[in-house]
């Protein structure tokens, strides 16, 4: 492997456990087992992490031709199962099962799935998650006084159906598809004086077009009841769980590369990255501004796609 190969890898290794697909078929149950070459290790993890503070600090110096010297902070975090943000589970964020596999292309596979299973249909479990932020702030620097928080007493918790990594030799590309839902969601905008409560994110449903073939899962279930949007189950029952991920969950996938800049840009060897694709549903029990509750927001077959960015220092 090449060094950014290596580096993507070693990162991707690391990430794997905190990481909460648009097109799961690419590394779902089925694909894992037609991966060729695949002496590989697993890992099981269980695991509760707290941060104390995140601060990054810009050095700019602050001449005339900068601006710069201030930081951005966050306080207080907590990752671990959905007890540490008040949900039904536990304070570890366990049942994780990582295998790492390298294919016979030489691609490195990374599959986090989870070690529990349904006693009645053998399906794996999806893994519940938790997270809490105490704070969000801007800092001042040497020569500032004032300070801003952004966010405060932020907690969510929810499920992790899939999360699936691989390097790709070809392309020198680390492509990340993730499936997962938030059951709960809570935090303060302070210095808007707004309030989120009750922020619920799942999966868009059987009434989204996935494929982009011109009709919505629902429809084409109308017509096949083994088959929708490229998922064929009528032979292998694994497919379903894989389609039931993609309706259920909310879905990411997006590729991390070195790269160009955009446009007319000029630069080159940047941070790219591309968001293939992200489907999901929004809903939010409670807007508070002002201290008043102004009403409930959905937002229904959310999807972002062909978006990319570049990322640089100056």
């Amino acid at each position: 492997m090449k060094g950014l190969k290596k580096l993507a890898l070693a990162t991707a290794v690391a990430a794997a456990p905190f990481a909460a697909q648009a097109d799961l078929k690419a590394m779902d149950d089925v694909s894992m087992g037609n991966v060729t070459g695949q002496a590989g290790v697993t890992i099981e993890l269980e695991t509760k992490v707290s941060i104390g503070q995140f601060k990054y600090t810009d050095t700019n110096d602050g001449g005339t031709d900068e601006i710069g010297g201030g930081s951005f902070a966050v306080n207080n975090i907590v990752l671990g199962g959905s007890g540490v943000a008040g949900g039904t589970g536990g304070q570890l964020l366990d049942q994780l099962k990582i295998d790492i596999d390298v294919a016979d292309d030489g691609d490195a596979v990374i599959h986090v799935g989870s070690l529990e299973t349904d006693a009645t249909t053998g399906a794996p479990v999806p893994i519940d998650w938790g997270m809490t932020v105490g704070s969000v702030e801007l800092l001042p620097g040497s020569t500032g006084t004032d300070s801003t928080t952004l966010l405060s007493n932020m907690s969510l918790y929810g499920d992790l159906a899939a999360l699936d990594l691989r390097v790709d030799t070809a392309t020198d590309y680390l492509n990340v598809a993730v499936a997962f839902d938030i059951d709960d969601m809570d935090f303060d905008v302070d210095f808007l004086g707004i309030g989120i409560r009750d922020m619920v994110i799942t999966g868009a449903g059987l009434n989204f077009d996935y494929d982009g073939n011109g009709t919505t899962a629902e429809e084409e279930l109308a017509v096949n009841a083994t088959a929708a949007e490229g998922y064929d189950w009528s032979a292998d029952p694994r497919q379903k769980l894989a389609f039931g991920k993609l309706t259920d969950y909310a879905n990411v996938n997006l590729d991390v590369y070195k790269g160009d800049g955009l446009g007319a840009s000029p630069m080159t060897d940047v941070l790219r990255v591309d968001i293939n694709n992200v489907y999901m549903d929004v809903s939010i029990g409670e807007t508070i501004i002002g201290g008043t509750n102004i009403g409930t927001i959905a937002i229904d077959n959310l999807a972002v796609t062909d978006t990319k960015l570049a990322v640089y220092g100056r």
